[in-house]
């Protein structure tokens, strides 16, 4: 899988242990920057990843700034991009398993080393459960194909 990983200058650090642990997973890992801690704004680095994903050019995509709102709200904005924001390894996995997440977005200030390994580990490996949730995921799709004409 090709995932990439941008933030604003709070999320640096973290995206730098994320990217390592997704290559410790087997998976390609991208780095879309910014590559110094000073003031960005994450609106730019959000849209990087949240347009490739929409354009399939990538599988999925982690952001991160220092609450992980702003990134999920910018990358909702982009077709096919479900973003989900995530506190700790429980709404990991279910933003995968219920809503087959494409893109995670995480807090720089509120998640812990020890919570962050288990978040990345069971994001990378929980599967789309479908059935009643496909159904949902269609609907989304419909009203975004209607909102975005």
């Amino acid at each position: 899988m090709k995932i990439a990983v941008a933030s604003d200058h709070r999320g640096v650090e973290m995206k730098s242990k994320i990217l390592d642990m997704i290559r410790s997973h087997g998976h390609e890992s991208l780095d879309y920057g910014p590559n110094c801690t000073e003031s960005v704004d994450y609106p730019d680095f959000a849209s990087k990843v949240a347009e490739a994903v929409s354009q399939k050019r990538i599988d999925r995509g982690i952001l991160i700034c220092g609450t992980g709102i702003g990134m999920c709200i910018v990358a909702n904005k982009f077709d096919g991009v479900r973003a989900a924001g995530v506190n700790d390894p429980l709404t990991a996995e279910l933003s995968r398993r219920h809503n087959d997440s494409n893109v995670m977005c995480l807090s720089a200030d509120l998640i812990g080393a020890q919570s962050l390994d288990r978040m990345i580990e069971s994001w990378l490996m929980t599967e789309f459960e479908g059935g009643r949730h496909q159904r949902r995921l269609e609907l989304i799709a419909e009203i975004e194909r209607r909102h975005h004409q």
